[in-house]
């Protein structure tokens, strides 16, 4: 993990699909922040990102992209530095967290603190329900992030 001192306003993207089990991970993180009604924190979800969300990011501070992985993670989330890259996918409507940032730094003139949190699924079905090991790694990536805020 990163050190990183959270910017305000800050901005939670949780990227997803509820209905792919573990793959909502992104949205029930940002879903848990937003209930708790954090100040100078806005939430969004996203099934992707699109180069509108440019715009977006651009009001904010700093700005957290939170995604489920397919990947094995040794403490089931990780917190990881997200910088502007000058890349795009062949569909506008499919964009990575580097390339919004580069949008945003290029049209906006803002250069948002960016990161992305990573946390470990394991079930990509089609239902609407997390594994017990997305569960766990969900508390744990809750828990870092607040430890984070309120420093």
């Amino acid at each position: 993990m990163c050190e990183l001192k959270i910017k305000l306003p800050a901005l939670l993207i949780g990227i997803g699909n509820k209905g792919r089990n573990d793959d909502g991970l992104g949205w029930d993180f940002v879903e848990n922040i937003e209930q708790k009604k954090l100040p100078n924190i806005s939430c969004e979800f996203r099934y992707q990102l699109q180069i509108e969300d440019a715009h977006l990011i651009s009001q904010y501070e700093s700005v957290f992209f939170v995604d489920a992985s397919h990947q094995s993670i040794d403490k089931g989330f990780e917190i990881n530095e997200c910088k502007p890259i000058n890349h795009f996918y062949f569909s506008s409507h499919s964009q990575s967290p580097e390339t919004i940032l580069y949008l945003a730094k290029e049209f906006y003139h803002k250069d948002s603190s960016a990161f992305t949190i990573a946390i470990a699924g394991e079930d990509w079905n089609f239902e609407n329900k997390l594994s017990e090991v997305a569960k766990r790694n969900l508390d744990k990536s809750l828990k870092g992030f607040e430890r984070l805020y309120y420093l």
